[in-house]
């Protein structure tokens, strides 16, 4: 047995981070300024495109220096151009640096920004006047043959005084000065409204294809590959110190970005943390079989540095307790499983159960949620090597599968229940000066977002001697119900004369710990007000190179790049907001606080939510997406090349035959997408499997298994920043109404066949009557609403670019009134009525996207009309659906009216 190790989450001073009084201050302590921020790239050398990164300042052989505020500085006042060599090093520039602005017509952005405005304009206009001066001087009319001289009239006509002369000449002046202030006015009309350019606007000087060329192609994998390494040199659970440095850090990038509006934003939430020594698993009884359990994953660094200390095994949200029982195994601790157990006259109640992940209850928190409804004491998860481990392929160190001590810790809050802070549902959890409205927290007991039995996660290495403790107890299980452990030669449910086991989890459970947001923006130039959001969440469970490090540096990476082009005075029509949320892996803490903040506003005036979480841990790329989000993702996709397969991803997509997922709980557009209805997509590259949720999720994984040359991270940033760009900088948002009504038509059918299936089950009269006709007429409506629809986006195109690139007033009207009513599409799917949501789950407002109520990773389509047919309650499955039609008829209308 290994000893325990002091209490990660006391303060140490090995990890130059704040204390807890240091980190919940005003001003950052001193000991965190070093982590600021990566190396930054001379002002003068983003302004010219050359994003190159400078010789490496500090950097200790063998190790990550993360640079100080003094090499940052001196980063900046460099006047020396720099740009990469094919191999990725740093080089002086000996071309023009103006020549890529030139090409993107960008001007300097030394001018102020107002003058440079005008003055390129000015430029423009000078030239459009120079070439109509030239154009009309080339010509040479027979003007005598036009008009004749007509000599012999004037000669026998009397002269006009000389005064008339003079006030003829002042008239004819007079007309020319207002030709010219005309002929100007036209010149300048067609700068300023200029359609073939772009986007329509005053002020706009960016052609958009050029824009995307210069953001796909200044995406830097060595960039990403540094900013990974800094993220996964200490572990970041939320609210503990690593957390805290992080955060700043970000906000440090955003700010050297030159973002607008760069925050942290405060909540404070109910976390729990392990106690050294207080976490134990042991067969106390009888005497020849005691044995107790390591609990913890073996050193994953030979030789750590004093940063990388390991995060001890253990469930976030769990219940603390001191529990013993006979112990019973429980196959994937489904309640379909405990069925079984139940049904061959095991009985678990009081027992410890032993249950392993994955299988037929993906969900950590159900399981346990499972166990606890079927009269267990506590529950114990293990890592079955069947699915996650040796069967699959060859474990860490050698390949990239887990190893026999590998521990998936995870969160067992119920977030297919409740969203976010668990003591504070539909509200936000601001610290307690700022609660107001009557808002009161909820006690963590017999609360309905939390399991109230203990648990804990284990190792199949430990899991096995449990395993072979159940020989002759109870009955032999079925071959569904053998896993891989090796050296178990039989697998035995057990019984209530089992082995007794003692569970112990001991914890410090803090509600009102404080973590940080961090957030800023890109003011849109058209439409400020409506904002499309972009996030990934930063915690971890430890390194976390995969989840969420990797979406998390190629995030860094877009921001970076956007940076660069608002400092250039590059403007999107609407504004883009970037976040980087707290606490995603407790219940998607952060990201749920920060939109029941501000869900009024994300309501009226959110455009959309890209997400993404694990960016890389693979080359498949896949997404789980709103429909009304596949026209965008699809046009980036063609636009965008897979490294290994040299094809466009889109080519791979349609190769495949692969389709947008559904969203259920599985990340931080839960609050976007169901509770304030902003249409949200959750995208990156998988692969066959990683050490998920374990120490062995680090810098060392990914660097030799994952994306060894952060090629695919590469590639996810483009992808990123091209949907960001469609999104944010398009005339018309690129939404399909057409494909989200389709999509509706066939989650209908789903239902329906769905339905069916559990009639034959009860034979019940009110199942009899169950219909969805109403629903059905709703889909058809939505249907014909959605092609007359996009008639406007046809006539506009036609209007606009047919006629040359102008676009008056009151067709720019038109367009964004359009653009408003599809945007509000998904917020008019919303049941916002008095006690309005999913009945037992009134959190989730959205009528057709929830998490399955015993499935969250999976989605639900009707959710309420699902879960009233699940619980056999069929007169209310058939109020759901008269109401669900209603709301969604309702929102079809307004498209049009």
């Amino acid at each position: 047995m290994v000893d325990e190790k002091p209490n990660k989450y006391e303060s140490h001073t090995s990890l130059p981070i704040p204390t807890y009084d240091e980190a919940i201050s005003s001003r950052p302590s001193s000991s965190s300024q070093s982590y600021l921020g990566p190396e930054e790239i001379s002002n003068d050398a983003e302004r010219q495109g050359l994003l190159g990164q400078q010789d490496s300042v500090g950097r200790r052989p063998g190790g990550y220096q993360a640079p100080t505020v003094e090499s940052a500085r001196s980063s900046l006042e460099s006047e020396r151009f720099l740009s990469f060599s094919e191999d990725g090093s740093a080089r002086i520039s000996s071309e023009d640096p103006g020549r890529e602005i030139n090409q993107m017509e960008i001007i300097d952005h030394e001018t102020d920004r107002g003058a440079a405005r005008y003055l390129q304009m000015g430029r423009v206009i000078s030239k459009r006047i120079t070439s109509l001066r030239n154009t009309l001087s080339s010509f040479r009319l027979p003007l005598q043959l036009i008009f004749p001289r007509f000599s012999y009239l004037r000669n026998r006509t009397p002269g006009l005084p000389n005064w008339s002369q003079s006030n003829w000449l002042l008239i004819g002046r007079f007309i020319a000065i207002i030709f010219v202030m005309l002929l100007v006015y036209a010149v300048f009309a067609s700068i300023s409204f200029p359609m073939n350019r772009g986007s329509p606007g005053v002020g706009q000087m960016y052609d958009p294809e050029s824009v995307k060329a210069y953001v796909q192609g200044h995406v830097n994998e060595d960039k990403i590959k540094s900013y990974l390494e800094y993220l996964t040199s200490y572990d970041k659970v939320a609210g503990t110190e690593g957390s805290y440095v992080s955060a700043q850090w970000v906000e440090g990038l955003f700010t050297a970005a030159r973002l607008e509006n760069v925050l942290m934003q405060r909540y404070d939430v109910h976390l729990n943390f392990p106690k050294s020594g207080g976490r134990r698993v042991a067969i106390i009884h009888p005497p020849e079989m005691v044995w107790a359990a390591i609990v913890e994953e073996e050193r994953v660094y030979k030789n750590p540095t004093p940063q990388q200390k390991q995060t001890l095994a253990f469930h976030g949200h769990s219940r603390s307790g001191n529990v013993t029982g006979p112990l019973i195994y429980a196959n994937y601790g489904s309640r379909e499983d405990f069925k079984t157990l139940k049904a061959s006259g095991v009985d678990v109640k009081g027992a410890i159960v032993l249950v392993r992940y994955y299988g037929s209850q993906g969900d950590r928190a159900l399981k346990v949620k499972a166990a606890e409804l079927a009269g267990a004491a506590g529950c114990i998860i293990y890592s079955d090597p069947a699915e996650d481990g040796f069967l699959k392929g060859t474990p860490w160190p050698e390949g990239r599968w887990r190893p026999s001590d590998g521990v998936q810790r995870g969160a067992v809050s119920l977030m297919s229940w409740v969203i976010g802070d668990v003591l504070t549902p539909g509200f936000a959890s601001q610290p307690h000066s700022k609660f107001s409205d009557g808002h009161e927290r909820l006690s963590k007991d017999q609360n309905p977002g939390l399991v109230n039995i203990p648990s804990l996660p284990l190792a199949w290495r430990d899991a096995r001697k449990l395993l072979q403790s159940l020989k002759g107890y109870g009955q032999k299980v079925s071959e569904s119900w053998i896993g891989g452990v090796p050296e178990v030669p039989e697998w035995w449910s057990g019984d209530k004369d089992s082995p007794v086991v003692r569970l112990v989890n001991e914890q410090d459970e803090i509600e009102d710990q404080p973590i940080y947001n961090v957030h800023g923006s890109i003011t849109g130039l058209e439409q400020h007000d409506k904002v499309i959001y972009v996030g990934n969440h930063r915690d971890s469970w430890c390194f976390g190179a995969a989840d969420p490090g990797s979406g998390t540096a190629v995030m860094l990476e877009v921001v970076r790049i956007f940076g660069t082009l608002r400092d250039l005075g590059w403007r999107p029509l609407r504004t883009i907001s970037f976040a980087s949320w707290d606490a995603g892996e407790y219940n998607l803490i952060g990201s749920t606080e920060s939109v029941e903040h501000h869900i009024d506003e994300i309501r009226l005036n959110g455009i959309g939510y890209l997400n993404v979480d694990v960016g890389v841990a693979g080359s498949h790329f896949r997404a789980s997406a709103s429909p009304l989000l596949e026209r965008a993702l699809l046009r980036v996709l063609s636009l965008t090349i897979d490294p290994a397969e040299n094809r466009t991803f889109r080519s791979l997509w349609d190769e495949k035959g692969s389709q947008l997922e559904g969203l259920g709980a599985g990340s931080d557009y839960v609050a976007f997408q169901d509770l304030a209805g902003c249409s949200s997509i959750d995208f990156g590259f998988t692969g066959p499997g990683y050490p998920y949720h374990s120490c062995y999720d680090n810098f060392e994984w990914m660097k030799r298994f994952g994306d060894p040359g952060f090629h695919y991270h590469k590639a996810l940033a483009q992808i990123w920043a091209l949907l960001i760009l469609e999104i944010a900088d398009k005339p018309i948002l690129p939404y399909d109404m057409g494909a989200y009504a389709s999509a509706v038509t066939g989650y209908v059918d789903q239902l329906e066949k769905h339905a069916n299936n559990e009639k034959l089950r009860t034979q019940s009269k009110q199942a009899a009557e169950f219909n969805l006709t109403s629903l059905r007429k709703a889909a058809d409506l939505f249907v014909t609403n959605a092609e007359s629809f996009h008639k406007f986006e046809r006539e506009w195109t036609e209007l606009v670019y047919g006629g040359g690139g102008y676009e008056s007033n009151v067709m720019a009207i038109k367009r964004m009134s359009h653009n408003t009513r599809m945007a509000n599409f998904e917020t008019h799917l919303l049941d916002l009525s008095e006690n309005g949501g999913l009945p037992g789950r009134e959190q989730f407002k959205h009528i057709l996207f929830a998490p399955q109520k015993w499935s969250s990773y999976d989605e639900a389509f009707f959710p309420a009309i699902r879960d009233a047919i699940e619980a056999d309650d069929w007169t209310l499955a058939q109020r759901e659906v008269e109401k669900v039609a209603d709301i969604l008829a309702k929102a079809s209308d307004k498209l049009l009216h």
